[in-house]
């Protein structure tokens, strides 16, 4: 039970199925998410998360229910719901009270529909032009705008109850490969981190942060076997140690490419909780 609970699971089709009771009732998940396969429209999304948290009605723990939404490109929305201008639109405003606004809009968004976490805001500085993941995902190229709007964004999202996911710590702007499908290398030292990358991530756990996903990135100035999800210099030493963070880790998903093909997602699963993870995030493949 305890193993289930770390993990945040995902789930196929649109409605419940044998293999996700199984998820819950059997594995007693600690999380699900859902992308934009599971999501058809209003009503199907609130009647499946219902039957989600009907299914774990004899679980002691509730579940927690979580999705990408970060409005622009990332958005799981039905085609119902307007989606939100993408950060990066946002960040040329740099009107931190809309900032608010956004993330209460969002925060609104995920308790209609019933989900009770959103992998959001996106700390990111852009820094890099090449970047094939993060672009307008990111606030922008600046790391005060970028601090300023997250924070915002993660104080609307938990003005309305909701739990905020920072992402994706210790920063995927810099990066020229997309982590979905290989690993990014980011050649910088702790100090040169602290300067750009980091900045927005350390003013929002002394903000109150919530939860603090890690990516898969290898710093090999810092820790050149692990990636920073599997990496106890990072997990442990700098975000736990050095920026006091005490809420929970999460892991972006262990089934994207940068960790497949390197590792098998058992023994990366093992090693991210000695690291000090605290939520293994398996969003695809259920078995």
């Amino acid at each position: 039970e305890k193993i289930g609970q770390m993990i945040f699971s995902g789930v196929n089709g649109t409605e419940m199925n044998d293999e996700t009771k199984r998820i819950i009732q059997k594995y007693h998940v600690g999380g699900i998410i859902l992308f934009g396969d599971n999501i058809k429209s209003i009503t199907q999304t609130v009647n499946f998360l219902n039957e989600l948290k009907t299914a774990n009605a004899d679980n002691p723990y509730p579940l927690l229910l979580g999705v990408d939404e970060e409005g622009g490109s990332v958005t799981r929305m039905p085609d119902e719901i307007k989606s939100l201008p993408s950060s990066g639109s946002i960040g040329e405003l740099n009107d931190p009270d809309m900032s608010f606004k956004i993330g209460s809009i969002l925060g609104e968004q995920m308790k209609e529909l019933g989900f009770n976490l959103d992998f959001a805001p996106v700390l990111d500085v852009n820094s890099n032009p090449d970047n094939p993941v993060i672009g307008d995902r990111s606030f922008g190229d600046n790391p005060k705008i970028v601090t300023e709007l997250g924070i915002q964004t993660m104080k609307g999202i938990q003005n309305e109850g909701v739990i905020s996911v920072i992402k994706h710590f210790p920063g995927h702007g810099d990066t020229n490969v997309d982590s979905h499908l290989e690993l990014p290398k980011v050649d910088k030292s702790y100090n040169e981190l602290s300067k750009l990358e980091l900045v927005p991530f350390k003013k929002a756990i002394s903000e109150g942060a919530d939860v603090s996903m890690v990516a898969h990135i290898l710093l090999p100035k810092i820790d050149d076997n692990y990636p920073a999800s599997m990496s106890n210099k990072i997990i442990n030493g700098i975000l736990r140690e050095d920026f006091g963070f005490d809420g929970v880790v999460i892991t972006g998903d262990l089934t994207m490419g940068a960790i497949t093909d390197h590792y098998h997602v058992a023994d990366a699963a093992v090693q991210t909780v000695k690291a000090g993870g605290d939520l293994l995030l398996v969003a695809h493949n259920p078995k």
